[in-house]
């Protein structure tokens, strides 16, 4: 079983050959550091595996193999933000763990996982600790070499990496303190990072989105951040970090609106049997996703009701229904992940980056272009929310209801794709098209809540039990889809402001 932590340090290196000569400085009395205890030091030896054209390397993330030191075995660092990763290690292994190659499969796909550098390190560890000897933070001096083929580089590197709970503000002290006494923050932002740079390998620059406002341009760096958004998920996905599905799932669908949107800048031959995969997948996550959302909603307007009216192990079966379906829909998520028709669309997606199949219309200015991509989108918006609020309440309206939501999202996904070259009037647009999808996003959860209310009544009175609560909690959705249909016609009333399109300039 794989183990997580939350690594939050910062690296340092000395300027000078002088200050390197002086050393570390003593720490003590900087921030709440009351004193530093010498740990010993420590041989750690460090063998780092990745694609041969360096594919972890090139989006920040590390798996090494490493012996010495109290966490021995494998470790795969993730990337979160500047100065923070997260480590997820695993026991000491001949080969590349199981659960530490899923966590990756996004990025290294069919390729294989090999040695590429070896890093030597004489580690010399310090603590930081507070007046009343609680650990603040790990201080290391590594003296390191790094081997790579007949390459070979060494450097002394300094890292201070801050203990649970430990307020980050002390390594702005230390980064201080540090200054004066001749060392400064580190360029590289990890050991292979600068071991790659120093034995003359770096792994490939990302390429960098076509030159030039056209069209084409334009459209291809969105995708290109949603198929970087799409391989980023992966592994929180198979993590289960909050929001993480949706967020996976968002990318997917702002993908297949984007083919569909600027139908005229890449060829639909390409890119419709590619939306259909994106389709695909999204449904598989959205199963579980849409169970989550579903269980929380319903618990919402539980826990709201008064106790009075709370009749019956009405808590028990709401959460033996949520796990029962939450199983299933879990495995089946990362059934897909584990899918070759994964790594397939993932394979597609890098090729049609690489090569686009441009139409004529990507050579037109982004600005003669997309407003008018983003205006039919609101037409074709406009068209089903009229249809909907044509319609008596029911299940018809339900339905139209729900394709509006659907052309709402699609809409505003046109609106955002613009922004980098429309500016305020596309985030405008973008505003209130997300506006009309978050209330028929709403409406269509009612929608889906009562079903399941319904079902879960009859299980109650199957069992034996009173459904009395399922048909309060019933009514009340029904009275928040009415209340919603009541809204829409004022929402949708300023969503469909001419003054709106007329900014963007179609």
């Amino acid at each position: 079983m794989a183990d997580t932590k939350r690594e939050i340090e910062r690296k340092f290196e000395f300027t000078t050959s002088k200050a390197a000569r002086r050393g570390v400085p003593d720490l003590t009395g900087t921030d709440a550091v009351a004193s530093v205890a010498d740990q010993g030091t420590v041989d750690l030896d460090a063998v780092y595996y990745d694609t041969p054209d360096q594919r972890l390397a090139a989006d920040g993330l590390t798996l090494r193999r490493r012996t010495g030191g109290a966490d021995a075995g494998w470790h795969l660092k993730l990337p979160v933000s500047p100065g923070v990763r997260d480590e997820i290690g695993a026991p000491l292994a001949d080969t590349v763990p199981r659960a530490l190659a899923a966590l990756v499969r996004s990025r290294v796909r069919d390729a294989a996982l090999e040695p590429q550098v070896r890093l030597v390190s004489s580690r010399r560890v310090s603590h930081l600790l507070d007046a009343e000897g609680m650990l603040l933070a790990e201080l290391s001096t590594d003296a390191v070499r790094a081997e790579r083929d007949e390459a070979a580089a060494s450097w002394t590197e300094v890292e201070v990496e801050l203990a649970d709970g430990a307020d980050p503000a002390l390594l702005d002290a230390v980064e201080k303190r540090f200054r004066k006494a001749g060392l400064k923050v580190s360029d590289a932002p990890s050991k292979l990072a600068r071991a790659l740079a120093e034995t003359g390998t770096e792994p490939p620059a990302r390429p960098e989105p076509a030159a030039g406002g056209t069209a084409g341009a334009l459209v291809l760096s969105y995708l290109r951040e949603q198929r970087d958004a799409l391989v980023a998920q992966d592994p929180a996905v198979r993590r289960n970090l909050p929001d993480s599905v949706h967020q996976m799932r968002v990318a997917c669908r702002r993908m297949r609106s984007a083919f569909k949107t600027y139908r005229k800048v890449l060829d639909r031959a390409v890119t419709d049997p590619l939306g259909e995969e994106l389709r695909w997948l999204a449904a598989e996550l959205g199963l579980d996703r849409d169970q989550e959302v579903l269980y929380d909603r319903i618990q919402a307007h539980l826990t709201e009701l008064p106790r009075a009216v709370v009749i019956g192990p009405v808590r028990g079966r709401l959460r033996t229904w949520n796990n029962s379906r939450r199983s299933g829909t879990r495995r089946r998520a990362l059934a897909a992940l584990d899918a070759k028709r994964y790594t397939a669309l993932l394979d597609a997606l890098d090729a049609l980056l690489a090569e686009p199949p441009l139409l004529p219309g990507a050579h037109k200015p982004a600005a003669q272009a997309l407003p008018k991509a983003v205006v039919k989108d609101y037409g074709r918006l406009a068209t089903r929310v009229a249809a909907a609020l044509g319609l008596d309440p029911g299940e018809e309206r339900d339905l139209t209801l729900h394709e509006a939501r659907k052309a709402a999202k699609r809409a505003r996904y046109a609106a955002e794709a613009a922004v980098p070259e429309l500016g305020k009037p596309a985030k405008q647009q973008a505003k209130a098209m997300k506006s009309v999808q978050s209330l028929l996003g709403d409406h269509q959860d009612s929608v889906v809540a009562r079903e399941a209310l319904r079902g879960l009544g009859a299980q109650a009175t199957g069992a034996g039990e009173s459904a009395f609560t399922w048909g309060v909690l019933y009514a009340r959705e029904e009275a928040l889809a009415a209340g919603g249909e009541r809204e829409l016609p004022d929402v949708w009333g300023q969503a469909s402001d001419p003054a709106l399109r007329a900014e963007l300039g179609a």
